[in-house]
């Protein structure tokens, strides 16, 4: 049996890339958003416009520090479908 030392950073940096490639081979998306992706995902660049749309309940959010906001992806494509209009 062999035994691999590893620096604390390099171990982290290896585990994130891990991660990253099972999300990618499994098509796996994160349900919590950070506010950019947010943003992207509706199309819009600004955030105030983004927390007017939480404000008024139309999507939701966490909030699991003081400073920190995420978004349901889930939430965010149900808002989206609901604003669609069919083609005539």
């Amino acid at each position: 049996m062999e035994v691999i030392c590893m620096q604390d950073e390099a171990f982290y940096a290896l585990v994130r890339e891990v991660v990253k490639r099972i999300k990618e081979e499994h098509h796996i998306e994160d349900r919590w958003l950070a506010p950019e992706a947010a943003m992207k995902m509706l199309n819009i660049s600004s955030r105030s416009y983004l927390q007017k749309l939480r404000d008024s309940g139309s999507i939701r959010f966490s909030q699991p520090a003081k400073r920190v906001i995420l978004y349901d992806r889930l939430s965010i494509e149900e808002h989206l479908e609901k604003h669609a209009k069919n083609a005539f």
